[in-house]
């Protein structure tokens, strides 16, 4: 079978819709509950994506009509279990130390609606695919969740990493098929910062807030 292509935003709308993230296993229909308190990385991942899963496989959500419920849901469920903050200050590497605590404060905001678009936008790509299992490594606070990624078309490894703040565990990035998100959004923010500024993307991802919300009415 053909390796599909690295559709790096496209899978990352399944995972994020995260998720943050944005885990699961069999089958991806779950009963939509939370992990309980301290549970192991793997067991926040699953539970996690067991509650994606279950809005997603929703017939009485199915449709464009319920987009945006769906989107609010998904929206709820990720927000619990993605350390947003966390990835802001990964992607934005070495130029996040010199924002002020109001500036970390818009970005973080505006990068967190920023991957809800992308997510949102490719809900209705959601095909059945379902995740296996295979792996969990914890180091120093630090812990990588490896699963694939299956369907009748394709066979992606998808590989979660996650942080431990007060003994919970939240997702902060995501490798699909050896390509990290928080890398792939670093380069993309490196340029915009290293050919303008900072201001510059942040004008980029307000402006890009405002044509969803008005594509949205």
């Amino acid at each position: 079978m053909q390796r599909p292509r690295r559709d790096t935003l496209r899978l990352s709308g399944i995972v994020n819709a995260a998720f943050i993230s944005l885990i699961l296993g069999w089958p991806l229909a779950g009963n939509g509950q939370a992990a309980p308190e301290h549970a192991p990385p793997t067991a926040v991942v699953r539970a996690t994506l067991d509650a994606v899963f279950h809005i997603l496989d929703d017939q009485q959500l199915k449709g464009p009509g319920h987009l945006t419920q769906r989107r609010h849901l998904l929206e709820n469920i990720i927000a619990e279990r993605f350390d947003y903050e966390e990835m802001s200050k990964r992607t934005l590497a070495a130029h996040w130390k010199p924002l002020s605590q109001t500036e970390r404060q818009e970005f973080v905001q505006l990068f967190k609606a920023f991957l809800s678009d992308q997510y949102a936008a490719r809900i209705e790509g959601y095909a059945g695919e379902r995740v296996i299992y295979l792996s969990e490594r914890t180091v120093d606070g630090y812990a990588e969740v490896r699963t694939r990624l299956v369907s009748d078309k394709l066979d992606i490894p998808m590989d979660y990493r996650l942080t431990n703040r007060g003994g919970t565990w939240y997702a902060y990035d995501v490798i699909v098929d050896g390509v990290s998100l928080v890398m792939n959004y670093r380069s993309q923010f490196e340029k915009i910062i290293g050919e303008s500024s900072f201001q510059e993307l942040l004008r980029r991802l307000k402006a890009r807030r405002v044509s969803e919300e008005k594509t949205k009415t």
